[in-house]
């Protein structure tokens, strides 16, 4: 079933209408209903396309958190083959939240770094909603080292509130942990890149995007802290958020004129949570140009390319 987000129901009212509409055609068949479904769809539609190209960043927030929105897992299943998943970071245990691994990208050997939030309540339990402990960094340090070793191309996909701020993940060292992630993702030899897919929230996410290519899906959001935080600080109300949430700059759009990031991928009108193979697909290319632009680049051609971008970030503002 179709989850709406608030500013979507004019295009809810109309697909209900749908529904009520084949609902009783289906219990009597002299209704026809063909002339008005294909109107009412062409409403929606038409709607659909009002909403979608005016989206404020407040907005894009909603689309960027809807639960429908294909996460880590939706990205391996359709893009990588041969997923194998490690598990642990060999000092503590395991983390749910932060998925690491080898597969194949189009044939070719991959590491695999991204946050899964998961897509029920079970599984949203297990991934602790996408927020790292520390033992979840130390593991994609582990992994980022094995790929460098054995020469393997990195991708990492970014969907993250936040690194997890409990109290056992600030004993056991969150803020080192997300520091020796973030270096070993600059110091790399091999190539890497990262696409924010929904949300890329502060150190939990900047912890696996520090790579030669960053991209940006086009309702994605990416900040050093949540619009509600934010608002909580500077206006000592949560309720601002969706001022906090202009003046942050978050949007795909406002980073790439800042140069924070490097590219936007597109998704179809009514965001990716509606069309997930398109999505894909687009991903797929994003990638693949990526990894065929840095094929014949040297180790230490990479690392400069990756100094340089970061270094420049803040330059042009």
């Amino acid at each position: 079933m179709q989850s709406y987000l608030d500013f979507e129901k004019p295009v809810a009212d109309l697909e209900a209408k749908i529904a009520e509409l084949k609902s009783l055609a289906a219990t009597d068949q002299a209704v026809s209903i063909d002339e008005e479904v294909s109107r009412l769809s062409a409403r929606a539609e038409e709607a659909l396309v009002e909403i979608y190209k005016k989206l404020t960043p407040w907005q894009k927030t909603q689309v960027a958190r809807h639960p429908q929105r294909p996460h880590f897992s939706d990205y391996v299943d359709a893009l990588i083959t041969e997923w194998t998943p490690l598990a642990g970071d060999r000092k503590f245990g395991e983390d749910g939240a932060l998925q690491a691994g080898f597969g194949r990208f189009n044939g070719q050997s991959v590491a695999i770094l991204g946050q899964e939030k998961g897509n029920s309540t079970e599984t949203r339990l297990k991934h602790n909603f996408g927020m790292a402990n520390p033992e979840g960094y130390r593991k994609a340090v582990r992994i980022m080292d094995m790929a460098d070793r054995f020469n393997i191309p990195v991708i990492s996909f970014v969907d993250t509130a936040g690194a997890y701020p409990g109290i056992g993940a600030e004993e056991r060292g969150q803020a080192e942990a997300i520091a020796r992630s973030t270096e070993k993702g600059l110091e790399l030899g091999v190539p890497n890149i990262a696409i924010v897919i929904g949300e890329g929230g502060s150190g939990g996410a900047i912890a696996i995007a520090t790579a030669n290519r960053v991209l940006m899906l086009e309702n994605a959001i990416y900040s050093v802290i949540s619009p509600e935080a934010g608002a909580s600080i500077l206006f000592r109300d949560a309720a601002k958020a969706q001022d906090m949430a202009t003046a942050q700059k978050i949007t795909a759009q406002d980073l790439l004129s800042f140069r924070v990031i490097d590219g936007i991928i597109p998704e179809p009108t009514g965001g990716a949570h509606r069309h997930h193979g398109s999505v894909m697909d687009s991903t797929r290319g994003a990638i693949s140009d990526f990894l065929s632009e840095f094929a014949g680049k040297s180790r230490l051609e990479t690392r400069e390319h990756r100094r340089e971008k970061f270094l420049a970030i803040g330059t042009n503002i």
